[in-house]
């Protein structure tokens, strides 16, 4: 009996150790206003629209594309903290451009940090490309959340 205890200890804290962890969404801000697009919206702007989710190998983030339009984006991005390269957690509002290049729709707009951040779509996620202090592109994808 106590064999088949440890046991399962066991086999649930391999579980918890090394299975990928489920991102548990930030408390919503206040002043979140979601807007639906303008039906007249090209779909492939309108696709913008929404909640999505992220992470990289050292922090998790969180984005809202509250309201869009054919010249501006209301974009909430949240990301949780990397004290030691003195990245603070929290929501930030921004309000973003869009701009459609070769085809394709792109948002962007200025970082915390002065960089600008571009939004675009690639396939079914958002990609959020940005220079980073050390010369070189980051990239986080995001998917679609309810």
């Amino acid at each position: 009996m106590k064999t088949l205890v440890v046991l399962a200890v066991s086999i649930v804290l391999v579980g918890i150790l090394f299975c990928p962890m489920v991102m548990a969404a930030p408390p919503m801000p206040d002043d979140l206003q979601m807007v639906q697009p303008d039906p007249s919206l090209p779909k492939e702007l309108s696709a913008f629209f929404g909640k999505w989710e992220g992470s990289d190998v050292n922090m998790q983030f969180f984005l809202i594309i509250e309201k869009i339009d054919k010249e501006k984006a209301s974009v909430l991005w949240w990301q949780s903290g990397y004290p030691s390269a003195g990245v603070m957690q929290g929501w930030f509002r921004r309000e973003a451009n869009v701009s459609k290049e070769r085809g394709k729709y792109k948002l962007w707009f200025a970082s915390r940090a002065g960089g600008i951040n571009e939004l675009t779509l690639k396939g079914e996620n958002l990609e959020a490309v940005w220079p980073s202090l050390v010369d070189r592109l980051n990239m986080i994808r995001f998917r679609r959340v309810p």
